[in-house]
């Protein structure tokens, strides 16, 4: 007899964790059964401990909607990480074009320019400063010629040593220093440049 009672007591407190589930079919007849229900009927499960009632089928439906909005919004920063990309491949273009002009400037006029005074940024070899501002790597390099031709006008600059952009930069405002042969040494800022 106690062992029958301790199966029967096993059995119930097993069937009392798992839950009952509350099925309806389309014309509101009422099940109860231990697994949920089939497709096509209302999916309620109840807690017997608690005695809460869970719809099952709402919950699914807030979890589909949950996992598309999860979708969207993955697809969404995948888009925009592409769109990012494909930007910095722009960026990166139109500063080995701007880099050409410096190093054509440079070949053109030896006198003014030392071999190595406007050394190309590889956008995939950046200085940690550099770095920083990469979003407007072609402005750095055309502001870096800029500079240059800035510290020469001023005739107290023989030949350009070196132009690199300067620690003192802002993400509103770059700042550049130009070395010349002189021992003299230029800081031009962007709105100096855009002048």
């Amino acid at each position: 007899m106690r062992f029958t009672l301790l199966i029967l007591g096993c059995f119930f407190s097993a069937f009392a964790f798992a839950g009952i589930y509350k099925c309806t079919d389309a014309n509101g007849n009422t099940e109860y059964r231990a697994s949920p229900c089939q497709i096509g009927r209302d999916n309620v499960e109840i807690n017997i401990k608690t005695g809460t009632a869970t719809n099952l089928d709402d919950r699914n439906k807030q979890q589909n909607l949950e996992q598309k909005d999860e979708q969207v919004e993955l697809e969404k920063q995948k888009l925009e990480q592409e769109q990012l990309v494909k930007r910095q491949v722009e960026i990166n273009l139109e500063a080995i074009s701007e880099s050409s002009k410096n190093q054509m400037l440079i070949k053109n006029n030896p006198d003014k320019f030392s071999a190595y005074a406007i050394p190309p940024y590889v956008p995939e070899k950046l200085p940690v400063l550099v770095k920083a501002y990469q979003a407007r790597l072609a402005d750095i390099e055309r502001l870096r010629r800029q500079a240059a031709e800035k510290a020469l006008a001023t005739n107290q600059c023989i030949r350009v040593e070196s132009d690199e952009l300067n620690s003192k930069s802002t993400k509103d405002e770059l700042t550049f220093l130009i070395n010349c042969s002189s021992g003299k040494s230029f800081y031009f800022n962007e709105r100096a440049l855009i002048k």
